[in-house]
């Protein structure tokens, strides 16, 4: 080896090894859709390199986005469970208190919505399409009520789950 090829820095490329993604998810699309593309079910609009809300531009093709096919397939990305005492007696303020919460991150970020908010023993499990919504919701909860905040994450599945008591 040359005194030039071992002061810059020169790793020849290797192509035998079998390298794992950093994160999977089966819901991000391969390659970008072409621009404009609007999705058919909720009207998001692709531009820009991102989801977002607008006007359906004319000429745009329909490609489903993530949210919408995560919808479709009722496989979420986060699971937000509340419960608890203070719950049972402050249900629906809570529950209001995590819709609008989603509202203003969805205005911004259109792949981010709850999916569904279920009745459980102890309360709600409320499912989302995005696995930072989950958290922004779980910290909403927290810093609104305080209480018990846990979060656990899934690299392997890019899940989180998310568990607020008081």
């Amino acid at each position: 080896m040359n005194q030039q090829t071992a002061s810059t820095g020169f790793r020849p490329v290797r192509r035998d090894q079998l390298r794992q993604e950093r994160v999977h998810d089966t819901y991000k699309l391969k390659e970008k859709p072409a621009e404009p593309s609007v999705c058919p079910d909720c009207g998001a609009v692709y531009h820009a390199g991102r989801w977002q809300w607008g006007e359906r531009p004319a000429g745009a093709q329909a490609v489903v986005c993530a949210a919408c096919h995560r919808v479709r397939d009722r496989y979420p990305a986060g699971f937000v469970d509340v419960g608890g005492a203070f719950f049972a007696g402050h249900r629906e303020e809570i529950v209001n208190l995590l819709r609008r919460h989603e509202e203003r991150e969805k205005a911004d970020h259109a792949l981010a919505r709850i999916m569904a908010v279920e009745d459980t023993a102890d309360g709600v499990l409320i499912t989302t399409t995005d696995i930072h919504l989950a958290r922004d919701l779980g910290e909403a909860l927290h810093h609104a009520y305080q209480g018990e905040l846990e979060f656990h994450y899934n690299d392997a599945e890019n899940l989180l789950r998310v568990h607020w008591r008081r």
